[in-house]
């Protein structure tokens, strides 16, 4: 299993691993927190905007680790958006009871995602996708 996990993220550099590890530590704390904690505390844990913003951070900690496993050159991009929703969820469950643990997986993937965010693209793909955009629209205003 560990050999395989090694040879799905050979393309990608040792801090962009790092950085997908703790994004999917991230999922996983605020996907579990939400359903296996707040759900079942209730009150101010279970209010809607508060779940949504707990599973919003999940989701798009999954879709910035996806993004940076395969090197998109959207990645920078989606990692902003992760630092921003995961900043916000840390706020929201550093001032509730019990929520330490996703308060401090929030944080470190806000800081991972700041730093990727503004990595360069780690391959050619980025220039390539940039240039078959201008081709596509200068064969549009042709």
């Amino acid at each position: 299993m560990e050999r395989q996990r090694e040879a799905g993220n050979a393309g990608i550099g040792g801090n962009m691993r790092a950085a997908v590890e703790i994004a999917n530590r991230c999922r996983d704390v605020c996907l579990g927190t939400a359903v296996n904690y707040c759900m079942r505390e209730g009150g101010e844990h279970a209010e809607q905007a508060h779940l949504r913003l707990m599973l919003d951070c999940a989701e798009i900690c999954r879709t910035a680790g996806t993004f940076m496993l395969v090197d998109s050159p959207y990645h920078q991009d989606v990692c902003a958006v992760c630092a921003e929703i995961c900043d916000d969820c840390a706020r929201e469950c550093e001032d509730m009871e019990g929520m330490e643990a996703c308060a401090q997986a929030c944080r470190d993937c806000a800081e991972s995602c700041r730093q990727m965010a503004g990595a360069e693209p780690h391959l050619q793909t980025a220039g390539a996708v940039g240039r078959a955009r201008r081709r596509g629209s200068e064969a549009h205003d042709a």
